[in-house]
């Protein structure tokens, strides 16, 4: 026999299947909810937990619990380091920009190859298709290198950016790490998705002429709304061909 927990996850899952609770749809309140079950706010609580693991419910702080939309994919642009600008623009994408002064430690040392403590600019872009998280993108760069006009900049900043970028100089090499895993709890809580959706995780490294590491980028898209696309351009000697 199933639990009550399981029971009232049931029962909500098929008004939304059967769209009885329309997606972007808020549902009632918890308290209301609780009421309507005959059961205690942490029965209820548990049952919402169900259908946000499973991607069909998602609660925004100080709104409440709203029905999931499917969000549209979009296509990541490898060696380029940006959203194709055709799906990102169907998406209606927004991203907010958020700059933090911080020291290089660790991984974001090696990295970027810089000694332990060296200051960088880390820009945190979190992109959004209406209210849903979208994608995440953890930028770092020397901070002799972020642009003067961006440090000056209030912390956070809204705007339709179809790039996961900085302004920076001329880049000779980008290398592209592409895996898939799961989510770490703070990926998980930024996202809005279940623990067990995976992710496509791809650490991005930039050098300059001179080999200089001058960013190194950790993005985050959700599996189920992106696609990630890698071409690769040959050159073609015509006089050797004809030898």
């Amino acid at each position: 026999m199933p639990s009550r927990r399981d029971a009232i996850a049931d029962d909500l899952r098929n008004q939304i299947a059967t769209g009885r609770v329309q997606a972007g749809e808020r549902l009632p309140s918890e308290a209301h909810l609780a009421s309507q079950y005959m059961v205690s706010t942490s029965t209820l609580r548990g049952a919402l937990a169900v259908l946000q693991g499973e991607g069909l419910v998602e609660k925004i702080h100080g709104k409440g619990n709203f029905v999931c939309r499917s969000l549209r994919r979009i296509t990541y642009v490898g060696g380029w380091g940006t959203l194709d600008p055709q799906t990102a623009s169907d998406a209606a994408l927004r991203v907010t920009v958020r700059t933090t002064k911080i020291r290089a430690r660790g991984h974001l040392a090696a990295l970027l190859k810089v000694p332990t403590s060296s200051p960088l600019t880390e820009f945190l872009c979190l992109s959004y298709e209406g209210e849903s998280p979208h994608s995440l993108a953890r930028i770092y760069v020397p901070r002799d290198l972020a642009p003067a006009a961006v440090l000056g900049e209030s912390p956070s900043c809204d705007g339709t950016v179809a790039r996961f970028a900085v302004p920076r100089p001329p880049s000779a090499e980008v290398r592209e790490t592409v895996s898939a895993r799961l989510p770490t709890p703070d990926e998980a809580s930024t996202l809005r998705i279940s623990s067990a959706l995976a992710v496509l995780a791809i650490t991005r490294v930039t050098a300059d002429i001179t080999g200089r590491v001058v960013e190194a980028a950790l993005l985050v898209f959700p599996g189920d709304r992106a696609d990630a696309v890698f071409t690769t351009h040959h050159v073609i000697d015509e006089r050797g061909r004809q030898t």
